[in-house]
């Protein structure tokens, strides 16, 4: 059943994509790095015009209470084979229906307070994070360590056992323009392949919004896993998309309707397009991993804060801290 998956026996954060320019740890925040990473996209072949298409308010929908989100989040979902075998296939698929429109909607309202308190929602142009939420905010914990969603995670890979890495909210302002070609195998130092991060929007997004967007099949890593990253400019995220275009890679680009979840496996090359709109696209990106895998012995700066993430554990070691809860096992009553 893993026959797609188990052909990647290698990190690519051991060869040549990562060059020792980045050897070295990230010092700021993650709002920071943030900042530092959308520089590195290339927006010269995507439209950006000053155009800004006016999308309807979030409509009114009746806030389910924490009891039956509660029960929602812990009910599995109903994942079939076909799924599992694209995703392992393409290595990402697109879910419908994975959460109701109240529970969008309550996220929603939660996932905005929090970001009025840090940031002034006012201004444009910019990529906002948030991280680690689920230790603060009681209702954003149960989306992010729900038994539904890391089950389903834990299926697409075929592992028995799935803990949480970490949360993060991320919020692209009006204008913002477009997220660089990468994999995230970049960006976690976990000495593993079964890594799948799960984006929840917290609205529809249209394409003018710029959806998450992933190149198909998974082995598509192979054609580019040699192109150098560059940590001052847009030239690895314009290569990529240079041989992307070159050899006909296919891309799912499409809109996500309200309550469709995507998961995304550590080798799935993605990008997500500018924000043309007068809405700020706001998404839960939670990012699981087997249990049992150990952190990589040399994290780069790409890694972002990782210890943050993963408190008191050294390179080497088992990725495994009181912040890094099992989310789902094989055994758990379901």
């Amino acid at each position: 059943m893993k026959k797609d998956l188990s052909k990647i026996n290698k990190k690519l954060t051991g060869n040549n994509a990562l060059d020792e320019s980045i050897n070295q740890s990230w010092e700021q925040d993650n709002q920071a790095w943030w900042d530092w990473y959308v520089t590195l996209a290339d927006n010269s072949y995507q439209a950006n015009s000053d155009t800004s298409l006016d999308l309807p308010s979030f409509p009114n929908i009746a806030l389910p209470s924490n009891k039956m989100i509660k029960n929602e989040l812990s009910t599995p979902y109903n994942l079939k084979k076909k799924h599992i075998d694209f995703f392992r296939k393409n290595g990402f698929i697109k879910l419908p229906n994975v959460l109701s429109a109240g529970a969008i909607a309550k996220l929603r309202k939660e996932i905005l307070f929090l970001l009025k308190k840090k940031f002034n929602l006012d201004e444009t142009n910019r990529f906002l994070s948030l991280e680690m939420m689920w230790l603060h905010n009681k209702v954003i914990r149960e989306y992010v360590i729900s038994s539904r969603i890391a089950k389903i995670g834990a299926d697409l890979l075929g592992i028995k056992s799935i803990r949480l890495y970490h949360d993060n909210i991320l919020a692209k302002q009006p204008g913002c323009g477009r997220t660089p070609w990468h994999c995230d195998d970049h960006h976690f130092p976990l000495e593993t392949n079964d890594v799948v991060t799960v984006w929840i929007p917290v609205q529809a997004i249209p394409r003018e919004m710029g959806p998450l967007s992933f190149a198909k099949p998974i082995s598509i890593y192979k054609m580019v896993n040699k192109v150098k990253f560059n940590k001052f400019d847009a030239t690895y995220d314009k290569q990529i998309n240079e041989i992307f275009k070159l050899k006909n890679v296919l891309i799912e680009d499409g809109p996500f309707n309200i309550g469709e979840v995507s998961f995304h496996h550590n080798f799935s090359f993605h990008t997500a397009g500018k924000n043309k709109t007068n809405m700020m696209r706001i998404a839960l990106a939670n990012t699981f991993y087997a249990d049992g895998a150990k952190v990589i012995n040399n994290p780069t700066m790409v890694s972002g804060d990782w210890k943050k993430f993963l408190p008191g554990v050294k390179p080497g070691e088992t990725a495994s801290s009181k912040y890094n809860p099992i989310c789902w096992q094989i055994n758990n009553k379901e």
